[in-house]
């Protein structure tokens, strides 16, 4: 094993210790819930991933997500990811795990909320372009233009006409992206009816939680089929081979969670570029400077 190798091995297990942190804190929200809704989630799990192996692997892949995020900087590359998929499908875990040691400045989320009234009137794609990546970026769409073929159909908020103007029009802006040089990668993280039935048991059950839930959301539990079936429509009709849909199936977070991250680093081709190491400049000091002391209600209290 080289030094680089061996540098890298140590930072792996000593982040790995940290993350111990994390492990225990997630199980803190566990409490939050009573003994049967523990229970009934416990024996539902089936062949649940060993922990270590979870964290390691997800430790390395965020290693190559750094690389990653130096490629596209140093080249000037524009990345957009889009994640689109059904309530509770762990798409927000996915985002967070894949932008959690990354340079906000470099790698942002766009989570937009719905659109104002003057939104409405405009081209359906404007609100989204400004969000667009410039060369250096990656951008993560936590929800996309695909509203328009899921929920605003479903519910109601576009009416047939817009939604088949929206398919004509969407292959078309995609391959306007492409031509633009973005790279584009669009993932659907799906899970089954029961998984999501179990986890809206959990949202309600679980105080910390239950702001994840919003009548849209129940809403949307009513109208499973129609999703579906709206789902299925958007796949026949924007699977372009350009710009292909990849499902990530997601009843079980952990392995969802490397394994998006595992085909996102095997679907953009970076590699090391080169760096110069980081040298601690010498601090200075000035022997007539005097620090003032500053008054203690400025101070954070120290309660703990």
């Amino acid at each position: 094993m080289n030094d680089t190798n061996a540098q890298s091995m140590d930072w792996l297990d000593a982040e790995l210790q940290d993350t111990l942190d994390e492990m225990f804190e997630n199980e803190l929200s566990q409490p939050m819930m009573s003994v049967q809704m523990r229970q009934l989630y416990k024996d539902h799990v089936q062949n649940p991933l060993d922990r270590r192996v979870y964290y390691k692997n997800l430790l390395r892949l965020q290693m190559e997500l750094i690389k990653l995020q130096d490629w596209v900087e140093h080249t000037g590359a524009k990345v957009l990811i889009i994640c689109e998929g059904r309530d509770s499908a762990g798409k927000g875990g996915v985002i967070k795990r894949i932008t959690q040691r990354l340079n906000p400045r470099v790698a942002r989320v766009v989570a937009l909320p719905k659109p104002t009234e003057r939104e409405q009137t405009q081209w359906y794609f404007q609100r989204y372009v400004p969000h667009l990546p410039a060369g250096g970026e990656m951008v993560l769409f936590d929800r996309s233009w695909y509203n328009r073929a899921g929920v605003e159909r479903v519910m109601g908020f576009a009416s047939p006409a817009q939604v088949e103007q929206f398919f004509r029009d969407v292959p078309e802006f995609e391959r306007m992206l492409l031509r633009s040089g973005i790279i584009l990668l669009k993932y659907w993280f799906s899970i089954s009816d029961e998984e999501q039935q179990l986890r809206f048991l959990m949202r309600i059950h679980d105080p910390m939680k239950q702001w994840k839930l919003s009548p849209m959301d129940l809403e949307a539990r009513v109208r499973w089929e129609q999703y579906t079936k709206a789902k299925e429509e958007m796949f026949a009709r924007t699977n372009i081979p350009e710009a292909p849909w990849y499902i990530v199936e997601g009843n079980d977070k952990k392995r969802e969670r490397l394994n998006c991250i595992e085909h996102i680093l095997s679907k953009i081709p970076y590699e090391d570029v080169p760096s110069e190491p980081v040298q601690l400049p010498e601090r200075v000091f000035n022997p007539d400077y005097e620090r003032q002391v500053l008054p203690d209600d400025l101070y954070v209290p120290k309660i703990y």
